[in-house]
Order: C-alpha cells, then sequence, then structure tokens
C-alpha cells in the first residue's frame, strides 16, 4: 500500500529554489555603473555627520560677517549657507539610516516568505500522499465490496 505512494515523487516549486539562489533585493543591488559608483562614493563621504560637523564649522566662520550685515544678512546665511550645507549631510544620514532598515525589512521579509513557501510545498506534498492514500484505500473498499 505505501509503496504505491513512494511511486509517485514530490517535486517541490522551482519558485523555491529559485529564491534561494536570488536572495532578496536590497539597496546595493542598485549601483550601475561608473556614474553610480561615483555617486554612492561621494554620496558616502558627504552623508555623514562627520561631514555636517565639518560643514557647521565652515558656515560657522561667515557667521560673524553674517551678524555684522544686519538681520537681511543673517536670514540669508541661514537660508543659503548653514541650511544647505549642514542639513544636506544630516539629510543623507537620514536616508541612509532608512534604507539600511529598508533592507532589513525586505531580509526579513524574504526569509519569511521562503519559510512559508517551504511549508506549503511541505503541506502540497503531504496532501498529495493524503489523496494517494485515501485512492488506495477507495479501490480497496470498492474490491472488497465485490468479493
Amino acid at each position: 500500500m505505501y509503496n504505491v505512494c513512494m511511486a509517485n515523487i514530490h517535486t517541490p516549486n522551482p519558485r523555491i529554489e529559485e529564491r534561494i539562489k536570488t536572495g532578496p533585493h536590497l539597496t546595493k543591488h542598485e549601483r550601475i555603473g561608473f556614474n553610480g559608483r561615483l555617486a554612492l562614493i561621494i554620496t558616502n563621504m558627504v552623508g555623514t555627520m562627520w561631514c555636517a560637523y565639518i560643514f557647521a564649522a565652515i558656515a560657522l566662520i561667515s557667521l560673524p560677517a553674517a551678524i555684522s550685515g544686519g538681520t537681511a544678512t543673517i536670514i540669508s546665511w541661514i537660508a543659503q549657507t548653514f541650511l544647505q550645507l549642514v542639513l544636506l549631510s544630516v539629510i543623507m544620514v537620514g536616508q541612509k539610516v532608512a534604507a539600511q532598515a529598508s533592507d532589513k525589512q525586505a531580509l526579513q521579509t524574504f526569509e519569511d516568505t521562503e519559510a512559508l513557501l517551504k511549508i506549503q510545498d511541505e503541506v502540497h506534498r503531504l496532501i498529495k500522499i493524503n489523496n494517494e492514500l485515501t485512492e488506495e484505500i477507495h479501490n480497496s473498499v470498492i474490491k472488497n465490496k465485490d468479493k
């Protein structure tokens, strides 16, 4: 009875193997060509808090001149010098942190999905065995009824 069931071997869904090979898509996979690599290098250099501190120090050098120039000059200095220099780096740091969190979430989702696919594949295999055994039992009952 059990040998008939083993003759029909279960074939896992090919998507399971494909997902194992490719893995999740992360932000580091977006680096394309020379321009992409160059942009990434510059972004990694400018997008640090140390760079923001350096930009803040550079901006503060011109602060005394802005103060002596009056209100309009101070407002101009804040908007055009300080905010643009310092916030540029701070925003880039925030984007890097968000991208890392997004990558972590993508990896967790990938691993969860991979586990669910394996569980689903195992359930499919067990249902197949159950159907074969049920059919075998049905055929056996019919044969015994005819006797």
